[in-house]
């Protein structure tokens, strides 16, 4: 063992000690850093420790690289430099990516980081090129979304711990795989959170869904930002990842001048020059707000890219027919709603949001805002997930629509991002599930679940119980399915879209004002430079024109990936199209 420093912000704290492997030291303050203590006790990696604030119960370190027995007990010491890395990385940057998001714990039955890379490769031929891993912070019990972390600089033990997650990214970085990880800023879980015990990481000036909001911009939110901004970057240095996707920033409270999401940005861009390869954020936003994304040197907050839920809303309801909550927005007319995503990004950019009761959003730039800022997805965890059953598109859309909903991700203008299993139909639901085992906490949350699907008219006995690990079991994906119809089908129709995107340059052309969208009736046209998207969302055939602006002669088009076959357009420059069904065609 070697003396190593142990430190710890308390600034409230009359006296510290640290417990290194059952042995208790006293800690001093330090004499440069106020509010923080300090102490050199021998130590190696692996030696359990823990903090006793003025004769209180020894509590995990609040930037603990690992918690091997779970949240509530003890941390262990990590030393990052004992993992021999196998891959040199260039790092991939956003873009022109393809992004796949990933629930380690449901990827596969055994859910760990060691069964997931076993799929690495199939990811690799899809064409991916980063996957999103859902967050992995410690949280209680074995099985979760990982939405209740608590320790913002560990990793979820039954995944396969640190160690784990360092070979998952060392073995994606050797398919050409980047690695991006959800990160979860704005609350702490109900269970193991002992931030409080150590400092003001919470303020009572500004509420949130989950309580009293991190506390970003009171007394003592100095150290609160650094303990964020130091987690992120940590992650991205240790873990050697390619970038973060930011939950739900617009729980981030922050009334000062520098907002946390500037800040982190700039921290980011400064650690991409310093390791010498891109990394980029992505944030989870609900305002609609281009200055989200617009560069700090602009009067942005520089975060280099936001999900775009509008496109998801509006194609969800074009191939769905819903209009239940916030669908009713746009289901009034859905393919013209889904026109107005692919042209203009947002569906409310400034325009009345019924299910708000007023206002919402604002515009995008066209002319200076590239679409690579914007995700664009039919199906994510929350979309999902946060349904009664958990039931996806898959489940009940006809192949042609879920073909048809996939051409428009995979030809628009923006970052597509595809749900784990979608790319084959996955019929698997993905159901929400907890692991507490806190038992009052746990039937709080079932009842919970219910009661807020019986308000729209669901039976209680048809809600899954969350804490039931058949519901888990249930939301694992079948990988079986990929090698049967119509499954086998809808894999290679992924595969050949993908490989045109990677393949022609037009389709990746992240210019938004070169964007052209027709709307006739049920059908649309996509204009990507030489490229025509033709969608039928009708089950009845339909003729769909092809004419190019300013073009004399509409002939001159072949289809280089149609759902089902159809005739050569038509010397009308029209294009007969079967229902339910879409083409890709280019110029001649």
């Amino acid at each position: 063992m070697v003396p190593m420093r142990f430190d710890v912000w308390a600034p409230d704290a009359g006296e510290v000690e640290v417990r290194v492997d059952g042995r208790a030291h006293d800690m001093e303050r330090d004499p440069e850093r106020r509010g923080w203590w300090c102490a050199d006790v021998p130590a190696e990696h692996g030696s359990r420790y823990a903090f006793g604030l003025d004769g209180g119960p020894p509590r995990p370190d609040p930037r603990s690289r690992r918690q091997p027995d779970g949240p509530e007990d003890p941390s262990a010491v990590v030393d990052h430099e004992r993992f021999a890395w196998a891959q040199e990385w260039a790092g991939r940057p956003l873009p022109g990516a393809v992004l796949y998001e990933l629930h380690v714990g449901t990827f596969t039955t055994a859910g760990t980081f060691d069964a997931a890379i076993e799929h690495l490769p199939h990811l690799a031929e899809l064409g991916i090129t980063h996957i999103e891993l859902m967050p992995l912070c410690p949280f209680p019990g074995t099985h979760g979304w990982g939405y209740e972390g608590v320790s913002l600089w560990a990793v979820h033990e039954p995944y396969g711990g640190p160690d784990g997650l360092k070979r998952f990214v060392d073995a994606a970085h050797g398919h050409g795989l980047g690695v991006v990880l959800d990160v979860v800023h704005n609350h702490l879980g109900p269970s193991g959170n002992h931030l409080p015990a150590f400092g003001p990481y919470f303020t009572d000036r500004h509420h949130t869904p989950w309580g009293d909001a991190v506390n970003l911009d009171a007394p003592g939110s100095d150290e609160v930002r650094d303990f964020l901004v130091g987690s992120a970057l940590a992650w991205l240095r240790d873990y050697r990842l390619d970038g973060l996707r930011l939950d739900a920033v617009h729980a981030l409270v922050d009334t000062r001048a520098v907002h946390l999401l500037e800040e982190l940005s700039g921290a980011v861009d400064a650690l991409a020059a310093a390791v010498g390869r891109p990394l980029f954020l992505i944030a989870e936003s609900d305002r609609n707000d281009p200055r989200t994304t617009d560069p700090r040197e602009a009067g942005g907050m520089g975060v280099h890219a936001q999900w775009n839920d509008d496109f998801h809303h509006a194609l969800h309801a074009a191939v769905t027919g819903e209009s239940q909550a916030y669908y009713a927005d746009f289901a009034h007319s859905p393919v013209t709603a889904v026109a107005k995503t692919l042209r203009r990004v947002f569906f409310h950019d400034g325009t009345r949001s019924g299910f708000r009761g007023r206002a919402h959003g604002r515009p995008v730039d066209l002319t200076t805002t590239p679409g690579h800022r914007f995700l664009a997805y039919t199906q994510t965890h929350d979309q999902i997930g946060n349904r009664a059953t958990g039931d996806r598109l898959g489940a009940s859309v006809p192949a042609g629509l879920l073909a048809a909903a996939a051409a428009l991700v995979l030809t628009s203008p923006y970052t597509p991002m595809l749900f784990m299993g979608e790319e084959w139909g996955a019929r698997t639901p993905w159901q929400f599930f907890t692991d507490h085992d806190d038992p009052e906490l746990a039937a709080a949350i079932t009842r919970g679940r219910r009661r807020e699907f019986a308000e729209h008219g669901w039976k209680a006995e048809d809600i899954p119980d969350p804490q039931d690990p058949a519901t888990r079991l249930r939301s694992c994906l079948d990988w079986s399915e990929q090698a049967r119809e119509p499954h086998a089908e809808l894999l290679a129709w992924y595969r050949r879209l993908i490989a045109l995107r990677h393949a022609e340059p037009e389709l990746t052309d992240p210019a938004l004002d070169a964007v052209h969208v027709t709307v006739g009736g049920h059908t649309l046209r996509l204009d990507r430079g030489r490229f025509r998207i033709a969608v039928n969302f009708s089950p009845e055939e339909a003729l769909v024109a092809l004419h190019h602006p300013g073009r004399a002669d509409p002939r001159g088009y072949v289809p280089v990936a149609a759902w089902r076959p159809c005739p050569p357009p038509a010397d009308t420059g029209c294009l007969h199209l079967p229902g339910h069904s879409v083409a890709v065609l280019r110029e001649r």
